[in-house]
């Protein structure tokens, strides 16, 4: 598949815009049957163009298929199919307790589609970061416009070629282009805007939203940490460390946001897991088709860059290798390199990991602390009273232990991160929620009317009121009856 993007002539966005609009306005979209058939169409595409979008995510990043199985179509077609066995009962109306001064009442809290909706993916898992949010879109019952990254074209392409011919392509469009075909798109005003990408991108984002008031959710990167506490069983510590390679080497050559980033763990131990880490990753990657490559020119350069500094260079333990003109990074592992070196203050998004030594892996929760808040922490560990720690003393978008980066596959948590790894949470019934709005209803009978709500003002009716708002009623209701003031 040639990776070319026909790009969406930005004169034609005004158009686009509000025709997408009138789809909405029209209410089709609102429709369970309606929602039901774009999320079969999701399915049908996912199944029925499984090759080509194989070959497009291995144009795009080198990746093999059964990594584009695993991290992108599989884990689509299970989450698009819990959506729709899910969606009758998301999309129906909550009831929500009245008082019984309010008797007779009904409360309910009312899903509703936001409207026109625009959603920004990221080119690491270009598949799935685009078509896990527009699944949550569509069965929330919005008219959307999905921008794919610029940087995976052979995806783009393949998005916009075919999302045409399985969903509705009145109320469904993809743009393609560039970057300022983003920021075109950004001068229009939108219902919600999701963005996943990089803080500086995010930005320009929140900036632009702000001139509609445009409600913004970020999904953005951060440096996730992997706490690794001692494991007495040998069987146990090869586990963890089979775990710690597919979350980091992988997954797209640890080009992902929730990749581990950096390793703690006590510096007694830490010989021995460079040791378990270098003879599985010679077990597990012996053929260069079994990690990603890295993404372009520009990509490979800022990594290999942050291994020119001599004080990080001369950190390395294992790896290092490059081919520029493969744009491949070998398994890279680092012992302690400087803790204010570019490795160490900027998020790596590739195959280099530093180990970060500590004197008791309980310092590990400190050195946590001092960072930003992360998208994902990690933690190795049978400890059950160092897991309460983490879990009660840091703050991250999710916390996962014994394993790596799993919980993004699983749609009963939410994914997202918090602080400065962004705001804003999807997947599953997040992703429903995400582009719903729960619209508060109250209906009231005309039965019973109580004159203490109104004017004249006097101490009695103030009396009244403290004992509706204590939920006092007995003693409301002998105030009624004048036999308590």
């Amino acid at each position: 598949m040639e990776g070319r993007m026909p790009e969406t002539p930005v004169l034609g966005l005004d158009g686009l815009v509000s025709g997408l609009r009138d789809v909405y306005k029209n209410g089709r979209t609102r429709e369970l049957a309606w929602r039901r058939s774009q999320l079969k169409g999701l399915i049908s595409l996912l199944t029925e163009k499984e090759e080509d979008i194989f070959d497009a995510l291995r144009d795009d990043l080198g990746k093999h298929r059964t990594e584009a199985f695993r991290d992108e179509v599989g884990v689509l077609v299970k989450s698009v199919k819990n959506t729709l066995q899910n969606l009758e009962k998301w999309a129906a109306p909550e009831k929500a307790p009245t008082p019984l001064v309010s008797f007779p009442a009904t409360a309910l809290v009312v899903p509703e589609p936001l409207g026109v909706v625009l959603i920004f993916s990221c080119w690491n898992l270009p598949l799935g970061l685009a078509l896990e949010p527009l699944s949550g879109a569509l069965a929330a019952g919005n008219a959307v416009v999905l921008k794919p990254s610029e940087l995976a074209p052979s995806t783009a392409a393949f998005l916009a070629a075919n999302i045409p011919r399985y969903l509705d392509s009145e109320a469904v469009k993809v743009v393609v282009g560039a970057p300022e075909v983003g920021e075109k798109l950004m001068e229009h005003r939108w219902d919600k805007v999701l963005f996943t990408g990089g803080a500086r991108v995010g930005r320009i984002i929140m900036t632009k939203a702000a001139k509609h008031l445009t409600p913004v959710a970020l999904e953005l990167g951060s440096k996730c940490p992997c706490i690794v506490d001692w494991l007495d069983s040998k069987r146990d510590s090869q586990v963890a460390v089979n775990r710690i390679i597919g979350a980091k080497w992988s997954t797209c050559a640890g080009q992902a946001c929730i990749a581990i980033d950096y390793i703690l763990v006590e510096e007694q131990f830490a010989p021995i897991l460079i040791e378990l880490l270098k003879s599985t990753i010679k077990r597990f990657f012996t053929k260069p088709e079994d990690m990603a490559r890295i993404l372009n020119e520009k990509h490979f350069n800022r990594l290999s860059g942050l291994l020119k500094d001599h004080n990080v260079s001369c950190s390395v333990v294992h790896g290092g290798g490059m081919d520029p003109k493969t744009l491949s990074i070998e398994p890279t592992i680092l012992l302690n390199p400087p803790l204010d070196s570019d490795i160490m203050t900027e998020e790596i998004f590739g195959p280099l990991l530093p180990i970060i030594t500590v004197k008791k892996i309980e310092d590990s929760i400190e050195f946590l602390n001092s960072k930003p808040k992360p998208l994902a922490i990690y933690a190795f560990t049978r400890n059950e009273a160092l897991k309460q720690r983490i879990i009660k003393e840091t703050s991250s978008g999710s916390v996962t232990f014994n394993d790596a980066i799993v919980q993004y596959g699983l749609e009963s948590l939410p994914f997202g991160g918090v602080g400065q790894s962004g705001f804003g949470q999807y997947h599953g019934k997040y992703s429903f929620e995400m582009f719903s709005h729960k619209k508060a209803v109250l209906k009231r009978s005309f039965l019973i009317e109580f004159m203490f709500r109104y004017p004249p003002w006097d101490n009695n009716k103030l009396g009244i009121l403290r004992h509706v708002f204590g939920y006092d009623y007995v003693s409301l209701f002998l105030a009624l009856l004048g036999l308590r003031s």
